[in-house]
């Protein structure tokens, strides 16, 4: 129901903005369309890996190594997996929400989510350049730290 609100919403707002402005809305709406265009082949990719991966683990092998069962350990599985990793936030919500349904655990996907938010261990050499490198090490180790606490606190509210 809330999905059909926000379509219901979008259509709307596209539809006072072409009321205001016909041109604007062209040229937005052809923007729009470049930037879906240039992100799909990256997007769809990371997708089929993903259904790939997905399909072929079973729920055993994910509930063994990163199920509610192992604890710490499959927490800082997770999020080492997540701070390496660089996949963008629309994917990797409904990734943790697959590997939720496949038997993983909800604090080691609360701390993956937000080790893949926080962390970047593969965008560190980009961030140490604009931010020097007592910076970025700062920030990468107090939001690995952070995501801890975060897990922590998820798992205390959902249980």
């Amino acid at each position: 129901m809330f999905e059909i609100l926000l379509y219901a919403a979008a259509v709307s707002l596209l539809g006072l903005s072409y009321y205001k402005d016909r041109e604007k809305t062209k040229k937005g709406l052809k923007k729009a369309w470049k930037s879906f265009l240039n992100v799909f082949p990256a997007f769809a990719g990371v997708l089929a890996l993903t259904g790939l991966a997905l399909s072929i683990i079973s729920p055993d092998f994910i509930s063994r190594f990163i199920g509610n069962s192992t604890g710490f350990l499959g927490m800082l599985t997770t999020a080492v997996i997540g701070a390496i990793t660089l996949i963008p936030g629309f994917i990797a919500f409904p990734l943790a929400a697959s590997l939720l349904e496949k038997g993983a655990g909800i604090t080691q996907m609360a701390v993956f989510v937000s080790t893949l938010m926080m962390v970047g261990i593969v965008t560190m050499p980009l961030e140490i350049q604009y931010f020097g490198r007592k910076e970025a090490l700062l920030r990468n180790a107090f939001s690995f730290l952070f995501s801890f606490i975060v897990a922590a606190v998820i798992g205390v509210v959902v249980s």
